[in-house]
């Protein structure tokens, strides 16, 4: 199978039918020597999204923000309030209490871009579902795999 076919339906499976038309069409992507699966996909030498063992993509925050483009995308994302935005740029966890918006498709485990107004500012895991998200005041909503500020 296509290389850039594979990248395309793993993202509408992983975040909605439609998403990937807004993969970029110029991409490059590396193998694994070992197993010759597809590893990593980069758009002018910049890391869009890494691929995972289990089936899913480890995206990025600049990744996530092409994606924003689409609609559906945003239904896997969480919005934060100004309080907690400086503590999620340098990597720290989202909580409960410090969300104001999340879509309706996240769930335990899956891939969650974090927004500040309309701008992705991070990208993590989710810890719980986003029906718990909206009831509960307490505890961690997302852990920050890869953030704005951080290293890399």
């Amino acid at each position: 199978m296509d290389s850039l076919l594979k990248i395309k339906h793993n993202i509408d499976a992983l975040f909605g039918p439609g998403v990937s038309k807004h993969l970029p069409k110029n991409v490059r992507f590396t193998y694994s020597k070992k197993t010759g699966r597809i590893q990593h996909v980069y758009r002018d030498d910049v890391l869009l999204c890494t691929l995972r063992i289990d089936g899913g993509l480890a995206i990025t925050p600049n990744f996530a923000q092409m994606l924003m483009k689409s609609k559906k995308f945003r239904e896997n994302c969480v919005e934060i309030d100004d309080d907690s935005k400086p503590f999620v740029e340098s990597g720290n966890s989202v909580f409960c209490s410090h969300v104001t918006w999340c879509g309706k498709n996240i769930l335990v485990g899956s891939d969650v871009p974090v927004l500040h107004g309309n701008k992705v500012i991070a990208v993590g895991r989710a810890v719980v579902s986003s029906k718990m998200m909206r009831s509960l005041k307490r505890g961690a909503a997302v852990r920050i795999r890869n953030s704005l500020k951080s290293p890399d």
